[in-house]
């Protein structure tokens, strides 16, 4: 049997608080406080981003940022997060959990509110580069106290609420950003992080134990590893962000940041796998249960955030609809969550997890099928049950994957866990909405050159129809016959863009359904974790 080499969250389970006795499986309310409060830091931490990116337009109004640079509003903070993820087990092992997760908390809030007192462009994206930075804190720091505090049959409970962070705010981000926005101003998307934010410092208080700091750790870090890997996600997490507006491999700007990720993250894999004590112990995903389920993980946060990022697009490009009717109708993705995920604890002991898993990614999947034939007349009512069917789906596949796959991980191992579980659904989200901006774009064209061969100037029906709009653009103001005419080819025109673009979208929900299929086929491959089956006490 291979042994595992040290990681640099071995011992981290002693800068906890001690975690229950197995055996009686009693959980004490402090443990429970710690547990409630972190999951709601990484419920607003990926709050915050959909809330964001509901609302940039009017953002970069009220900054005077122009579209294009607008992006790096939400760029800055991605980047900024995924880079804190690998490295938060580390770092609380440095600083303890208590005053890592508090001071963290502490300056998410400060630097939230500042973003809502931003007057300029470079100023918005240096301090949404370091919200995320504290905010990117609070999503492992949560996955890893639920696994390292809470026995194995109370840990379905501690990540059901976690699923309320991954699944259930991405949905209703775009309802709140919406909504205050429209009614309140777009600052109000940064101030309503203060309030639950000041309950989650409370709770942490008083729950987390003190612990003294390991300074010294600092010079034993795997540094080489820390800086390949921080410029290798950063480069890599700005190339899926810019590459599609900057035309992919057209662009020397996205071609050099290829390079750069591709050289650093080679790199930071072979010192992971060389060096005494790596930041992440990559071996763990060997283990047959971990690594199928980072591999359903990574295309669940494909699918996840994928579709959150596609349905407001074609509900604002199609059906015109503002920020808070957007909101609305994703609402129904997020709302029977509410009702569903604290019921997915007791499925798990009544049914084998891998089952529930798979009846989550079916019918995740096939939400996205169902919204495979859009038509013009597609909108708020047509989306409702694929919405919710999805929603179902969601709420039944990611805590009992979760539990699935760290079934087997021991506490030193549970940083390296949580920081590449959160991070490669978070890199999974960012592939995905690259790919689908892509895919949109390049299927949008396919289908405008198939439509604009059944509307040519040589079909009768063609020059019927243009005849009557010339027709109606003459009789409603238009003098000249030639303008009217323009008109009416343009018109003619902007119907068949339309259409492509209904079928290009249509076309991105087959992609979306097409990940989940493989997705469930990597859950196949889960062997049923022994200690999850015997946690009948979890309710």
């Amino acid at each position: 049997m291979t042994t595992l080499q040290p990681t640099a969250d071995a011992a981290n389970a002693a800068a906890l608080p001690a975690p229950a006795t197995p055996a009686t499986q009693a959980v004490p309310t402090r443990t429970w406080i710690a547990v409630i409060g972190a999951t709601l830091g990484a419920f607003m931490a990926v709050l915050n981003i959909q809330i964001v990116n509901a609302s940039l337009a009017d953002i970069q109004g009220g900054i005077g940022a122009g579209i294009d640079d607008g992006g790096w509003i939400s760029t800055s903070y991605l980047i900024a997060e995924i880079v804190v993820i690998p490295l938060s087990g580390w770092l609380a092992r440095v600083f303890s959990v208590r005053l890592y997760l508090l001071t963290n908390a502490f300056l998410f809030l400060v630097f939230s509110a500042a973003c809502a007192l931003a007057q300029d462009l470079p100023q918005m994206i240096a301090l949404r580069a370091v919200q995320g930075f504290t905010g990117g804190v609070l999503i492992p720091m949560a996955f890893t106290l639920i696994i390292t505090l809470l026995p194995k049959a109370k840990q379905p409970i501690g990540l059901a609420l976690f699923a309320l962070s991954a699944t259930f705010a991405p949905a209703i981000g775009p309802t709140i950003g919406g909504y205050l926005t429209e009614n309140w101003g777009w600052q109000y998307i940064f101030y309503v992080n203060l309030v639950p934010g000041a309950v989650m410092i409370a709770m942490l208080y008083v729950s987390l134990d003190p612990s003294p700091m390991k300074l010294s750790l600092i010079r034993q870090g795997d540094w080489l590893g820390i800086i390949t890997m921080t410029i290798g996600l950063a480069a890599l997490q700005t190339v899926l962000e810019e590459g599609n507006k900057d035309d992919w491999f057209g662009s020397p700007f996205i071609v050099r940041l290829s390079v750069i990720a591709a050289v650093s993250l080679a790199a930071f894999l072979i010192v992971e796998f060389t060096v005494e004590k790596p930041l992440l112990n990559l071996r763990l995903l060997a283990r047959r249960n971990f690594g199928f389920g980072m591999l359903a993980n990574f295309l669940m946060g494909i699918a996840l955030y994928g579709s959150v990022f596609i349905l407001p697009q074609y509900l604002s490009r199609i059906q015109g609809y503002n920020a808070e009717q957007i909101g609305m109708v994703l609402a129904w993705t997020g709302l029977p969550q509410l009702v569903l995920i604290p019921l997915v604890p007791r499925l798990m002991q009544r049914f084998d997890p891998r089952i529930v898993i798979g009846i989550g990614f079916a019918l995740f999947a096939a939400s996205n099928f169902m919204n495979i034939y859009m038509t013009n007349d597609y909108a708020a009512d047509q989306l409702l049950w694929p919405n919710v069917v999805r929603a179902v789906g969601q709420a039944l596949a990611f805590a009992p994957l979760s539990a699935v796959a760290t079934a087997g991980i021991e506490a030193e191992n549970a940083g390296s866990a949580s920081a590449l579980f959160n991070m490669m659904r978070n890199l999974g989200g960012a592939i995905g909405i690259a790919a689908l901006q892509t895919l949109l774009t390049k299927r949008e064209q396919y289908h405008s050159n198939v439509l604009m061969q059944s509307v040519s100037m040589l079909e009768q029906a063609t020059r019927t129809r243009i005849e009557g709009l010339t027709q109606y653009f003459l009789n409603h103001g238009v003098a000249d016959q030639a303008a009217a005419a323009h008109r009416a080819i343009a018109a003619v025109g902007n119907v068949v863009q339309k259409q492509a673009y209904i079928l290009a979208f249509s076309d991105t929900f087959y992609l979306l359904g097409v990940a989940l299929i493989v997705a469930l086929i990597a859950t196949l491959f889960l062997k049923k974790p022994v200690r999850l089956a015997g946690g009948g006490d979890a309710h």
